[in-house]
């Protein structure tokens, strides 16, 4: 395992015992946090995106803020719904962030999951057209977000207004390199296989949209696999990322096993039904450290991977969840073979060396 980030959902409602109450609240914990992680030596801060509810949303101001006020750790999305997103607008806005924080966005895209609202997205003034899926639309406005963050001239020049120059312009700011470090968050082994096709890297988290009746680390493992395959088959040059989700806590404290010392639910998979079609949804690392970690290490997937999200209850705060990251980073994640950040060099980031 070569990279370990944080995933929030940014959870935020006034409610007992939350500590993340508002909007406001979400918004400025999370840049807390990644602020924390960072000097946690954790190497990564990521945002899933929701729309019409009450967790986080727009996720490029936030990733700005977290750049301009951290100088090393990757940030991300996982994922952003791409059924609610003009590609140009976002392609703008994704290289702005990336501008700001030195080429450290890692953006995960997806054709987005079940929601609160009903068909959302047409409210934000996206219909697919006759004949298109929601799915076909999400990968269309994908289509045209890589192509414009790769510079693709997408409209034509008026020459009254730049000197008589002609031709196609490309949407701007740029931001070298953002094209290498867009990931798609695949539910099946089949979009894995696309999305190795396509390019892009491999985003897969806590649920699979498909079912085989092998346990979950294993499916995934397949999944991964034949991304891989797929990615040497399409004649890619550089080597994929892959990332998996895991909810890991280690019981370190009477805090740690008040709120998550009773979850032996978790700790098997489940499968349901989900939009449609059977799913299986991963379980939940929890326990003595020591048991966490051999477990962990023997998941197919984790081992499969080069990146570990650990997705974080934000409600419970920064300083709770800054001390999960730092029970995990001493206890768990070096029986996965990783180190913190600064006992590396081999990575670090041009303004460390």
């Amino acid at each position: 395992m070569k990279r370990i980030g944080f995933l929030s959902f940014g959870h935020y409602q006034p409610v007992p015992g939350s500590r993340t109450r508002t909007a406001a609240d979400a918004l400025l914990q999370t840049i807390d946090l990644a602020i924390a992680a960072e000097e946690i030596g954790i190497d990564g801060a990521f945002v899933r995106v929701h729309h019409f509810a009450r967790q986080l949303a727009s996720p490029f101001p936030l990733l700005a803020a977290i750049g301009a006020r951290t100088s090393r750790i990757e940030i991300g999305t996982a994922v952003i719904d791409m059924r609610y997103e003009n590609p140009l607008g976002m392609a703008e806005e994704a290289a702005a962030a990336d501008l700001i924080s030195g080429g450290r966005l890692q953006l995960g895209v997806s054709r987005g999951s079940p929601e609160t609202a009903v068909r959302g997205y047409e409210a934000f003034g996206y219909v697919p057209p006759e004949g298109m899926s929601d799915a076909d639309m999400a990968r269309a406005h994908t289509e045209l977000f890589r192509a414009a963050i790769a510079g693709a001239g997408l409209v034509q020049a008026n020459p009254e207004m730049t000197g008589g120059v002609t031709g196609a312009l490309a949407v701007q700011p740029q931001s070298p390199g953002l094209s290498d470090r867009i990931w798609w968050g695949s539910g099946t082994r089949a979009t894995a296989r696309w999305t190795a096709e396509q390019g892009m890297n491999l985003m897969s988290s806590t649920l699979l949209t498909e079912d085989t009746g092998v346990p979950f680390d294993e499916l995934q493992a397949e999944q991964i696999a034949v991304f891989r395959q797929a990615w040497r088959e399409a004649g890619w040059e550089r080597e994929p990322r892959v990332s998996v989700s895991r909810s890991v806590f280690p019981l370190t404290s009477d805090e740690d096993r008040r709120y998550f010392g009773d979850r032996a639910d978790d700790a098997q998979d489940q499968v349901g039904f989900l939009d449609g079609g059977l799913a299986r949804f991963g379980r939940s690392y929890t326990g003595d450290p020591d048991v966490v970690a051999e477990e962990l290490a023997r998941d197919a997937a984790v081992r499969e991977a080069d990146t570990l999200l650990l997705t974080v209850p934000n409600q419970l705060g920064v300083d709770y969840n800054a001390r999960l990251l730092e029970s995990i980073a001493r206890h768990v994640a070096p029986a996965l073979g990783w180190q913190r950040h600064a006992l590396r060099g081999d990575d670090a980031a041009p303004a460390d060396r």
